[in-house]
């Protein structure tokens, strides 16, 4: 009973198996030969896109050339030209105040002044030595003629002569002391001291800043030490001036790098006659490094990463090649190439996965740049 049950099955599966392979092509099933993969080479189907047989459908791009900018991003802190915090030298009570905060001022010009009276007496005292002997040293030498006055004494006030002029220069710079005068022209800070106050050495009164040009200190990692050099384009950005951007020139690079940040420190220089960046502003500094203008270009859907190396599929011939290369800049997208491949060859960015070295390939679409 069991062996006429399995002769049943049996003979279903025939006639089903039949039916299929001589109706199935009317209601839109395919040969079963075909469904199992073993109809011949030359009679199976193309392929939804296509394709020949035996390749694989693949999309590609074609190496590009164009310009790439190679950059460096880093950040830093603006600093003035010149600066300085103005003090006194000496001790005194401050008798006139020269300058308006926030002022513009030439270099030379006194910004404060102390009381000078005892400097005043003490140069007019020296000035009185002074003359009192030149008239002496004068009289003497008018009487070595007549040898009234031996030659030992003219000498002796022509050395007192001397000494009195010394005493009238210690004075005058005494007296200059009394002022404070700006080193530089610039513009000074705030007011730090009063009319009337007695201030000891090294009062701090104001500070001086020369804006008109700013520097800022940058560094950049020691990878690129080979590269930079002074006078390289570099722009600075800041979250206060939104999308402006200030345009400058690598004005010192340091002869050291820091053994502990392994990094090299350069300093920027920015045209500032407008005053809009200010001293301590923080500043995002990008540095141009270097500009290929006929550098390779692929997609970065082309690379294939494989640990440290970068490979890419190349069609040649009508084979996918699997071609080592050696990437430079990652830019938008894209990414450039420094060997391994020459312009206007194709490349495959969709279908990588079934890729395998020297398999025929059928191109189905071609992407073409953005750019």
């Amino acid at each position: 009973m069991k062996s006429w049950t399995q002769i049943a099955v049996i003979a279903a599966v025939g006639a089903a198996a039949t039916g299929w392979h001589l109706y199935g092509d009317a209601v839109g099933l395919p040969p079963p030969m075909t469904l199992l993969g073993l109809a011949p080479q030359a009679t199976q189907a193309t392929g939804a896109r296509g394709t020949e047989a035996g390749a694989i459908g693949v999309a590609v791009a074609p190496v590009r050339q164009g310009t790439v900018v190679q950059r460096t991003e880093s950040i830093g802190t603006a600093r003035a030209w010149e600066a300085v915090t103005v003090t006194t030298r000496v001790s005194g009570i401050v008798s006139a105040i020269r300058f308006e905060e926030g002022q513009r001022v030439p270099a030379g010009q006194v910004l404060l002044e102390l009381d000078t009276g005892q400097q005043r007496a003490e140069l007019d005292q020296a000035r009185a030595a002074l003359d009192d002997a030149h008239t002496q040293l004068v009289r003497a030498r008018a009487l070595r003629a007549s040898h009234a006055v031996a030659e030992a004494r003219i000498d002796q006030l022509e050395s007192l002569a001397r000494q009195a002029e010394g005493r009238v220069r210690q004075a005058e710079a005494k007296l200059q002391e009394m002022r404070v005068v700006a080193p530089f022209a610039g513009r000074v800070g705030i007011r730090q001291i009063s009319l009337g106050a007695l201030v000891p050495p090294g009062t701090a009164v104001t500070t001086l800043d020369d804006t008109s040009r700013i520097r800022v200190e940058f560094t950049v990692p020691e990878v690129f030490s080979a590269e930079v050099r002074e006078n390289m384009p570099v722009e600075a950005t800041s979250a206060a001036f939104g999308e402006r951007r200030f345009q400058g020139r690598v004005a010192v690079v340091d002869t050291r790098i820091d053994p502990a940040t392994r990094a090299v420190k350069l300093i920027g220089e920015f045209d500032n006659r407008d005053d809009a960046i200010r001293p301590g502003l923080f500043m995002t500094v990008t540095l141009t490094l270097a500009e290929r203008p006929s550098a390779l270009i692929v997609p970065e859907d082309a690379i294939d990463p494989v640990a440290s190396k970068a490979f890419v599929f190349v069609i040649r011939n009508g084979r996918a090649m699997r071609q080592e290369v050696k990437l430079g800049t990652r830019l938008q997208g894209e990414v450039e190439v420094l060997s391994g491949l020459a312009a206007g060859e194709p490349v495959v960015v969709r279908g990588l996965q079934r890729l395998r070295h020297d398999v025929p390939v059928q191109i189905v679409d071609t992407v073409r740049p953005s750019v």
